[in-house]
């Protein structure tokens, strides 16, 4: 299972820790995984160009350890220094040892983020070497960047291997054929080509680079990025050059996934300890590219619940309801699905559909399209005498495409066991009914349907899914699964919230979300929790979305066809962990 954990847990958890370390030993864990990742991107690195984007705080020291050991394996390495009187000293002097060279931004706006300090003092000579010596060109290898061993003494952490032979990462345009922008500030530069151009010296550094490091802001920032660092990240975006952020991509936040403005967008995201919230929930998640994991330790001092967590295979698999040899349609469990409509019979065939994929050993069905379910799926057991008199089930599923049927959803709602409440039955459950119920209450709403009931807009849902899927979760007394690009799973009482781990953009086609509930209500009949049901259904779900698209545009029947695949597919991992 793929844990996270926000700000505070991480850094209470590094105090803990360094105290146990050597001086300094931490951060050369992580700067030694983050120049090992790099080097794995650059394939070739003598000989590279290395731009190092370093704020004040911890990330720009791991950028700069992080840049020495590149330096010391013969890359030209450059850092562009945001808060040059509150750079990590250590850092830049290992940097200079290396041959690395530096430049200042200037005073165009504040650096870092609204959380932390930016530069408050003028820019130097931009065009000074960082240790002794007049710079050559911005980005060329130094002269003292000989190639060496990447663990050189010194360093606690293991040595960065050489990266394994690849193409070259594609190198951005020169200078002059880069589209016009608004410069960002930096300390006067000698007479060159590129300053006739109008090319600064930092963005000359960027735009020949072959890959540059996002150290601006670290996992403790807020507000999105000031305006010196928002200009950097509009000239990454440009320049598509390859992005490697520390940590996180800056200006995107730790603990939420939102993204309040201007954000760095990066190919690699080199995460240390553990994985950041904002790493596995939309809309920061889209910012950060691949995600590598760096073990440094902390494990041993980080609590056992985390903020969120994110199933593997391996995970659902032991979740996965099997039937033993003594098993019989009953003991399987049977799912009531009241759905459906003169209007929308669809949505009732769809949700039978997964119903019928999702391990339950029988579907019972009520509802006006009786007659679509039963040519459809013979197997059904359609009753037209509403859910009370339907017979024995172990859950029901309420509300797809049952238009204004207020009637049946507060009937399904009076049973004794788990409910699922979908679609309309999301708009015509009250409020205090759920609440009252002692039986466990699923919710399924996409964003638009939890904007709705919380009484707030679609976009901020959106932007902070986190904290509305909770909030609902509170609200209702239910456990909500909030569909979307991340979808989320919340308990009532709070504890870790689940994120999903597959999915793909095809899935968002009409009637996906009736195979869902179909089949996370399968889940419920056959006797996982609300909490493990959403997640072992959302996980299905997204994975059988994959199979069924390949990429290219599949409809809901299509996804419904492919559970039973991705179903093996999951227990296939566990047979050969067996």
């Amino acid at each position: 299972m793929r844990t996270a954990y926000g700000v505070e847990t991480v850094r209470a958890a590094e105090r803990e820790l360094v105290a146990r370390l050597p001086e300094g030993a931490l951060m050369q864990r992580a700067a030694a995984g983050l120049a090992a990742a790099c080097a794995d991107l650059l394939g070739r690195v003598y000989g590279s160009r290395v731009v190092l984007l370093v704020g004040s705080g911890d990330n720009g020291g791991d950028a700069l350890y992080a840049g020495a050991r590149l330096a010391r394996r013969g890359a030209g390495v450059v850092a562009v220094l945001l808060a040059p009187e509150r750079v990590h000293a250590g850092g830049l002097a290992a940097l200079r040892r290396a041959g690395g060279r530096t430049l200042e931004a200037g005073s165009a706006g504040q650096a870092g983020s609204a959380g932390q300090a930016g530069s408050a003092g003028q820019a130097g000579s931009a065009g000074q070497a960082g240790s002794a010596g007049q710079a050559g060109q911005a980005g060329q290898p130094s002269q003292a960047g000989q190639p060496g061993s990447a663990g050189q003494p010194g360093s606690a952490g293991p040595a960065a291997p050489q990266g394994p032979a690849a193409p070259q990462a594609p190198t951005a345009p020169e200078g002059p054929a880069a589209p016009a922008r608004q410069s960002v500030a930096v300390a006067p530069a000698g007479d060159s080509a590129a300053a006739a151009a109008g090319i600064t010296p930092i963005e000359e550094a960027i735009l020949r680079a072959d890959l540059v490091i996002d150290g601006i802001v670290g996992i403790g920032g807020k507000g999105g990025l000031r305006p010196a660092a928002a200009e950097l990240a509009a000239l990454l975006a440009e320049s598509r050059v390859p992005v490697v952020a520390v940590d996180l991509p800056s200006g995107v936040d730790a603990d939420s996934g939102e993204v309040p403005g201007a954000a760095v967008r990066a190919d690699l995201t080199v995460t240390f300890g553990t994985h950041k919230p904002g790493l596995l929930i939309d809309p920061a998640r889209e910012y950060a590219g691949s995600v590598r994991f760096v073990d440094i330790g902390l494990g041993v001092v980080l609590p056992d619940e985390p903020e969120l967590e994110a199933l593997q295979h391996a995970d659902v698999a032991r979740l996965l309801p099997m039937p033993g040899a003594e098993s019989d349609k009953y003991r399987r469990g049977v799912v009531g699905i009241a759905a459906g409509s003169a209007r929308y019979p669809g949505a009732a065939v769809l949700a039978v559909s997964g119903a019928l994929r999702g391990g339950a050993g029988a579907v019972r069905y009520v509802g006006p399209a009786g007659g679509a379910v039963i040519s459809r799926f013979p197997e059904t057991l359609v009753s037209d005498q509403g859910p009370a008199k339907a017979g024995r089930v172990q859950a029901w599923v309420v509300g797809p495409g049952a238009g204004d049927d207020a009637g049946t959803v507060a009937e399904v709602l009076e049973a004794d066991v788990p409910v699922l409440i979908d679609a309309d039955g999301l708009r015509l459950a009250e409020r205090d009914v759920v609440r009252r119920r002692g039986a466990p209450t699923l919710m399924t709403p996409h964003a638009g349907e939890a904007a709705a009931l919380l009484g707030v807009s679609r976009d901020e849902v959106e932007g902070a899914r986190l904290k509305w899927v909770r909030e609902l979760a509170a609200r209702y007394g239910a456990t909500v699964l909030l569909k979307g690009s991340t979808t989320l799973v919340a308990d009532p009482g709070g504890g870790a919230v689940r994120v999903n781990a597959t999915g793909t953009p095809w899935l968002a086609t009409a009637g996906s979300g009736d195979v869902l509930s179909g089949l996370t209500g399968s889940l419920l009949a056959a006797g996982l929790s609300a909490l493990d049901a959403g997640s072992v259904g959302a996980y299905l779900h997204g994975l059988a979305g994959r199979f069924a698209a390949d990429g290219a545009p599949a409809g809901a029947h299509d996804v419904a066809e492919a559970i039973p695949g991705a179903w093996r597919d999951v227990r296939d991992t566990r047979d050969l962990r067996d």
